[in-house]
């Protein structure tokens, strides 16, 4: 007798295969996402670090010209492009702009870009504002120690809201900061409905002295997302620094 032997040809159907692929993007996913923080993470530990080297390269400055430096602007200061770091003017006085960007070229401050604007760990270009308060005494050779320190009132305040009733001269973080740098994080830019992200970004005529500063929040119920890394300079950390190098008497 002849017997015939059927036998199933090995494989997956369309619809094994689609299972498969379904739980290799959930595996994929969950393998990515904590290299995706621990990215975010470096950057911000980056951003951190040169905000750091940012404050105390600038505190350096005053100690050796008797002043802080004017922030830097996108128009540049001097005929060819990578001069756009600079100081904006390098000169002592009134500045061009109350806010700009870090000075990195003036300060000799790296990662610049190809223009010598400091970046952030996210590549993006780390901001700067300085206190005009005093006629612009505070970025005048000698004007902070002509004028002598019970005279000095520097202007730009930090809060830890952008709510009106939770940021006044009387409720903030700091009343007389003299100068802020801060990174605009991850988004560069405002989120969508970030009233807090909003305060840091609405300069009038680069103009701008409150600001506001405080941990990340992806979605705040009031004033949204936030993700700016601020920080700033005590006036009588720049006073001590500069009676340290006798600029200040």
């Amino acid at each position: 007798m002849i017997r015939n032997y059927y036998f199933k040809q090995g494989g997956f159907s369309l619809i094994e295969m689609a299972v498969v692929l379904i739980i290799l993007g959930f595996i994929l996913g969950a393998l990515l996402m904590p290299l995706q923080a621990q990215r975010q993470q470096l950057f911000q530990s980056q951003t951190e670090n040169t905000l750091e080297t940012a404050k105390k390269a600038l505190l350096g400055y005053a100690q050796s010209q008797g002043r802080l430096p004017c922030p830097a602007t996108s128009n540049g200061t001097g005929v060819f492009p990578d001069d756009e770091g600079s100081a904006n003017p390098n000169a002592s006085g009134i500045c061009t702009q109350q806010i700009g960007f870090l000075p990195a070229s003036t300060l000799g401050i790296q990662s610049i870009d190809e223009q010598g604007f400091a970046l952030d760990g996210w590549g993006n270009r780390i901001r700067y504002a300085v206190t005009q308060a005093n006629s612009s005494a505070f970025t005048t050779t000698d004007s902070m120690n002509v004028l002598g320190l019970t005279a000095l009132v520097p202007d730009i305040r930090v809060c830890a809201t952008s709510t009106a009733l939770n940021c006044t001269a009387t409720i903030n973080l700091t009343n007389n900061a003299v100068a802020v740098i801060y990174s605009l994080g991850a988004t560069g830019a405002q989120a969508s409905g970030g009233g807090d992200e909003a305060e840091n970004l609405n300069a009038i005529a680069n103009v701008d002295t409150v600001f506001v500063s405080h941990e990340a929040r992806l979605n705040d119920p009031v004033n949204g997302e936030f993700d700016h890394i601020v920080t700033w300079i005590s006036p009588y950390v720049l006073y001590n620094a500069m009676i340290e190098a006798g600029q200040l008497h």
